[in-house]
């Protein structure tokens, strides 16, 4: 959760913990857009029926097609038809990130917040029965931008605190940028946090929060 993606993959080794690698692959490629082929063949070497792997498939399938990164013709169908295996065959957490991810498909990619919001729903509840505030601070951060201004403020603010809580390195200064984004351009502590998210979004070479405009 630090974003030294290259060194945990170097730690692990290619045959080791296979879940757990093709996890960090995946992140790798969603953070730093690069590594696609190598996230790629990490979940292939998975159980291709696992929740795990469905997830993971999933969210390639959303992140080439959010990216706009050499989509295919059924990365959309891929995406949805992963998170609905990974939702009924998973535990109770990866249901949650199941849930979520799915929701943020329709919600991005089919821009339709109605139909998502059942998902974000859903998701919440399994975070809150898991414990699993890093999922909170996920569904919040995406359900914030469509709450009044007050309550979206206070929504990206408790996202941000939990990961920095949690010692979630890229995600936190993701949080950092998007507070940022939702304050006044006048407002002190939007400074601050671009003071702040810059200098980290480039040494984790974190490229789309650089081109944000904030």
């Amino acid at each position: 959760m630090l974003g030294e993606w290259d060194a945990a993959l170097a730690v692990l080794g290619p045959d080791a913990e296979p879940e757990l690698r093709a996890e960090i692959a995946v992140e790798r490629w969603f953070f730093r857009i690069e590594g696609h082929e190598e996230a790629e063949k990490a979940v292939a070497a998975l159980d291709p029926a696992s929740p795990t792997a469905q997830l993971l498939t999933a969210r390639l399938a959303y992140s080439r097609l959010l990216f706009r990164r050499d989509p295919r013709p059924d990365d959309r169908a891929v995406a949805e038809a992963g998170y609905r295996a990974a939702v009924e065959g998973g535990d109770e957490k990866l249901r949650g990130w199941a849930e979520f991810h799915w929701a943020v498909l329709l919600d991005n990619i089919d821009e339709d917040p109605a139909a998502a919001d059942p998902h974000y729903e859903t998701a919440l509840d399994l975070a809150t029965a898991t414990g699993d505030e890093f999922l909170e601070s996920y569904i919040i951060r995406h359900v914030a931008p469509r709450r009044e201004p007050a309550e979206r403020i206070a929504m990206l603010r408790r996202s941000l605190h939990l990961r920095g809580a949690l010692g979630a390195r890229p995600q936190t200064v993701a949080a950092q940028a998007l507070l940022a984004r939702a304050l006044p351009e006048d407002d002190p502590e939007r400074a601050e946090l671009i003071r702040t998210f810059r200098p980290a979004a480039e040494e984790l070479h974190i490229g789309w929060l650089l081109s944000a405009h904030v």
